[in-house]
């Protein structure tokens, strides 16, 4: 659990620090149905949805072997429900929503002609071969990085049990031990 808390935050700091960083407005920027054009030859929203469902399957079986390895007792009933509750967060997720909210950040980013130029690619046998195998490479990438990402989580998971053991230990010494404790 505190595996998935690290991973979670840890994806937070990054999404942080790329927001920080702000884009200069774009002359001649690309129009809403532009980027619309452009996600459909894309196939974007295929994609971002087959790119969700390997990501909750791969935290699913994050989840499952941390309780493993912690030698977490649970049941087959309450795996199943947080497979259920997986199921319904995931089916909760509206991939529209969120390629709505991305069209404004690729307008911030790519001018007109550069909408038209990655439309002309992605039309090509060349551009519709890479958007074919990306999920592949992609899943195949996930799982390339898995080991070294376990590593780091790995690392910080101790590091935040050592905390924890650090805090524990501040609270159970006392604020003066040089002072003698009264007894009535």
């Amino acid at each position: 659990m505190k595996r998935c808390i690290a991973t979670f935050v840890f994806v937070l700091l990054l999404i942080s620090a790329a927001s920080t960083q702000t884009a200069s407005p774009v002359e001649d920027a690309s129009t809403r149905e532009d980027v619309v054009r452009l996600f459909d030859v894309m196939q974007i929203r295929q994609q971002m949805e087959l790119v969700m469902k390997q990501m909750f399957q791969q935290m699913r079986s994050m989840s499952r072997e941390e309780m493993k390895d912690r030698k977490i007792q649970v049941s087959p009933e309450d795996m199943a429900k947080a497979d259920a509750l997986a199921d319904k967060i995931m089916k909760e997720v509206s991939v529209s929503d969120m390629l709505d909210d991305m069209i404004p950040v690729y307008q911030r980013h790519l001018s007109k002609p550069d909408v038209e130029e990655m439309i002309k690619f992605y039309s090509t046998p060349t551009g519709q071969k890479i958007l074919r195998e990306m999920p592949s490479m992609t899943a195949e990438g996930m799982q390339a990085m898995q080991p070294r990402l376990r590593k780091q989580m790995d690392q910080i998971t101790h590091e935040i049990d050592q905390m924890i053991k650090d805090d524990k230990a501040k609270q159970a010494t006392p604020a003066n031990p040089n002072r003698a404790i009264k007894k009535n």
